[in-house]
């Protein structure tokens, strides 16, 4: 039996230690907020932990910093609606990746810049589900009333056509920084950041169908001609000294 892809990607990502899944540091009276984890209620991220650092703010301008590889739907909609509920300026850091219901986050912020090396990607929404064909009709209506909610925001954010943003729901799209940028979803480029450059090897991917590989480090490039002829007469020079 297939591993529902929701669950595969929260078991794949999900971390039983390391640093916390929400974090927050103040600077100059600007509070930075990390969210590098994936979104649920009980594995990851979650609405509880940003409400948390957003009261903890009280009311001052936010960066919120996004690392993720999305997750569950819900709990990032209640998460997007707190960053909303906030007085201050927040301003979206998309340092390494937002996917999936990461893109929530990141869209309800007041502006959304991202790092150059970053990727952003949009998808149809996922469930786990089981009964009788009359259940699977009903919840697969509810997933379809899920997309739409998705699209509009997309729609909204982009000001592209329902129909542009079903194809690129549809087809799982993954964008670079300049190809989100030229679509609308994000306002501003910033310089390339080791999140941005490490996001690929950080997650784990394989539960969506055109997650980017991981690339190879680049073969050395051969030596230039004149070089390897130079360095085989040092060679020879060496062994005529040695006889």
């Amino acid at each position: 039996m297939k591993t529902n892809k929701l669950l595969q990607l929260l078991k794949d990502n999900a971390r039983a230690e390391g640093p916390a899944a929400i974090r927050a540091e103040e600077t100059d009276g600007v509070v930075d907020i990390y969210v590098y984890d994936v979104i649920d209620a009980w594995w990851g991220a979650n609405a509880s932990g940003l409400v948390s650092a957003l009261k903890a703010a009280e009311g001052k301008d936010i960066r919120l910093h996004i690392n993720s590889p999305g997750g569950d739907v819900f709990e990032a909609r209640a998460m997007a609606a707190a960053i909303t509920a906030h007085a201050g300026k927040v301003t979206a850091h998309i340092d390494g990746m937002a996917a999936s219901a990461a893109t929530y986050l990141a869209l309800s912020a007041n502006e959304v810049r991202m790092s150059d090396g970053a990727l952003f990607m949009v998808h149809n929404s996922w469930t786990l589900a089981y009964g009788n064909r009359t259940e699977l009709r009903a919840t697969a209506d509810l997933l379809e009333k899920i997309d739409g909610t998705i699209s509009a925001d997309y729609q909204r954010k982009t000001g592209a056509s329902a129909e542009q943003v079903g194809e690129w729901m549809d087809a799982e799209t993954w964008f670079t920084a300049q190809e989100a940028l030229d679509a609308g979803f994000v306002d501003v480029i910033d310089a390339s950041s080791k999140g941005a450059q490490d996001s690929a090897a950080r997650w784990n991917l394989s539960a969506y169908a055109n997650a980017p590989k991981p690339q190879k480090p680049a073969a050395p490039e051969a030596e230039p001609a004149a070089v390897a002829a130079a360095l085989q007469a040092n060679r020879n020079r060496m062994r005529l000294l040695q006889i």
